[in-house]
């Protein structure tokens, strides 16, 4: 599928085996823009064909100039803050970045700075681009590695409902202590509050679906350093799963490490997702930029 930026506007070439869709149809089916969306863009009149207004329930055809307005100039919606930013991946729909332990993902009052949100708005600033900073998940502060950020209100949309269904694969590395027995296992317990903690989770019957794959790779004296897939993300859960197995991340003193390092050794190593408006696939290799042994 050939497709262009040309300043504020996104334009696809309708391939031939688009021949006899609609522009609605793109949207919902090829897209699956959450119906909000779709309406605004409706009521903007965002969408041209070859640079005209065009009848969404009319057929397109092969060779056609789709055009999208995807790209306006918003103001930003967490302040710009100067900082060391290591981008792995960044085109006009979205932006992957390595966020170091110690900083938040994103503000959690509107006058904070220095989050990585914080540094992508000053990226994006830098480069004259205007457009909000808007992540698709999270790591803890103190967990390194690979986070996605969308540009625009569709890329956002589409990789929300990627995540969802599972389609963004993330993979870390986390060194816990004493020597896992099974060379491949899976915790599949529930999340929830520990109510006599606030920042705490712990397994609970009456908590999320959570669902962690883990493989040993190696030995260290009396720990063992492992690969961790998820299929759920949810709040420290590779951390309490791990303690809940009698093996406690190190530096992990909130879930009963050992204060080996200055936070948990964890992180997100590899990450990889089809491109929100393309299908292509990303995939992402995240350095951990620390001495934790990761």
């Amino acid at each position: 599928m050939k497709t262009m930026r040309k300043g504020s506007l996104y334009q696809v070439v309708i391939p031939a085996n688009w021949k006899n869709v609609t522009i609605e149809h793109i949207l919902k089916n090829q897209w699956q823009a959450p119906k909000k969306l779709i309406h605004s863009m409706r009521m903007d009149k965002d969408i041209k064909i070859n640079g005209e207004y065009f009848p969404w329930d009319n057929p397109l055809s092969t060779g056609d100039l789709l055009q999208i307005n995807l790209f306006k100039k918003v103001d930003y919606d967490v302040p710009p803050s100067y900082g060391d930013l290591h981008v792995l991946y960044e085109d006009d729909h979205l932006i992957v970045v390595n966020k170091p332990a110690g900083i938040d993902t994103h503000p959690n009052h509107s006058d904070d700075t220095g989050t990585l949100a914080n540094l992508i708005a000053f990226h994006f600033q830098s480069k004259g681009e205007h457009c909000r900073v808007m992540h698709i998940h999270r790591l803890d502060r103190d967990t390194s590695g690979a986070v996605i950020f969308a540009k625009h209100p569709l890329s956002k949309a589409i990789l929300d409902r990627l995540l969802i269904e599972r389609k963004v694969k993330r993979t870390y590395l986390a060194l816990v202590h004493g020597r896992v027995k099974q060379k491949n296992g899976t915790i599949s317990e529930p999340i929830g509050r520990d109510r006599h903690h606030n920042t705490r989770r712990r397994v609970s019957p009456s908590g999320q679906e959570a669902v962690t794959h883990y493989k040993v790779l190696e030995f260290r004296d009396n720990m063992t350093l492992t690969e961790v897939v998820l299929d759920t993300g949810r709040t420290h859960q590779i951390r309490v799963h791990m303690s809940h197995i009698g093996h406690p991340l190190a530096g992990d003193t909130l879930y009963g490490g050992k204060p080996l390092f200055n936070r948990q050794a964890l992180h997100a190593a590899w990450i990889s997702f089809p491109h929100p408006m393309t299908g292509e696939r990303i995939e992402c290799e995240a350095e951990c930029l620390d001495d934790i042994g990761l």
